[in-house]
């Protein structure tokens, strides 16, 4: 049997972009599995709501924008670290930009290796990659949360601190005027979850629980289609807190049995597949995943710094 191309490097055809009007002001772009991006008008300003992986492709989401609104970006809100979700930040000349303060932490200690990895792993979503100026670092950081007036009657936009989940540092955006939760890569809708940098007990209990409270009726999750309605908003939720606990689950009774990581991988891919395995890129992350999950099994609380060599060296023992 063939070998299975490395993680993402044959995903290399167009996807459909759609924008979404989510409320007056307030939008969303999705793409088949892509990562999402959003935007929300105040009075005379926009707040965006991530970045993309470069900024040629984040003036393609901005070009879209732009045909509904002509404000200027004063707030770009980033939910979290990864190269794909924040190195297109300078295209959007925003005043200010803003991330959780672990994230801050998280740039600084893994910035440089997690952009290579990335790279690597999903070419196609870094257009012009000599477009990106460098790191992208933010001017304002909160630890629990923080709020923006909209101004203009039209409410504030809340920015909150869940949990450790996804990554140590992620945070959502709430509009509670019009019940819409922008929610990151926390949640997904029909696409596969990535847990490479995960707290997974953290994620598929307390966090998942304070996403879930907000009792949102719209949400943008990091990949997949918007949720409309509150009982796709909690499917949502819970198709993502099934993914974790069936790796948990699986690659949890293996390491408790004195079993090996491949033998894991092996459990847990043929325990996910048959719901998940047609997903966006549920091949491509599933090595990842359970390569951190046996890391927390073995006591390895904060996760390991992914690097172009040790991602393949991990596709090759799991995927190979």
């Amino acid at each position: 049997m063939a070998a299975k191309p490395f993680a993402s490097s044959a995903d290399l055809g167009e996807k459909t972009e759609t924008l979404d009007v989510l409320a007056d002001g307030v939008y969303a772009l999705t793409a088949e599995g892509d990562p999402n991006v959003g935007a929300i008008e105040g009075e005379d300003f926009l707040v965006a709501f991530e970045a993309r992986a470069t900024p040629v492709a984040a003036r393609d989401w901005l070009r879209k924008l732009r045909e509904h609104t002509d404000k200027p970006v004063k707030y770009l809100v980033l939910s979290h670290y990864h190269a794909v979700r924040v190195l297109g930040a300078s295209a959007f000349d925003a005043d200010t930009v803003i991330t959780h303060e672990t994230t801050r932490e998280l740039i600084e200690e893994r910035g440089r290796e997690d952009w290579e990895s990335e790279f690597g792993r999903m070419p196609r979503l870094f257009r012009e990659p000599d477009s990106i100026p460098g790191l992208t670092r933010p001017d304002l950081t909160f630890t629990d949360g923080m709020r923006i007036d909209l101004g203009g009657g039209r409410g504030e936009l809340v920015l909150r601190y869940c949990g450790r989940g996804h990554t140590a540092g992620d945070l959502v955006a709430w509009l509670p005027r019009q019940k819409i939760l922008f929610a990151g890569d926390l949640v997904e809708a029909e696409a596969a979850l990535y847990t490479g940098d995960a707290f997974h007990a953290d994620w598929s209990t307390g966090t998942l629980d304070r996403v879930k409270e907000f009792g949102a009726e719209t949400l943008v999750g990091g990949r997949g289609a918007v949720s409309r309605g509150r009982e796709a908003v909690d499917a949502a939720v819970e198709q993502t807190r099934s993914f974790l606990l069936g790796m948990r689950e699986q690659t949890g009774a293996v390491h408790a049995r004195g079993g090996t990581l491949r033998e894991a991988f092996d459990a847990t891919h043929a325990a996910l597949a048959p719901t998940f395995g047609a997903w966006p890129i549920f091949e491509h992350c599933l090595p990842f995943n359970v390569q951190r999950l046996w890391d927390e099994l073995d006591g390895i609380d904060w996760p390991r710094i992914w690097t172009a060599a040790r991602d393949r060296e991990v596709w090759a023992e799991l995927q190979g």
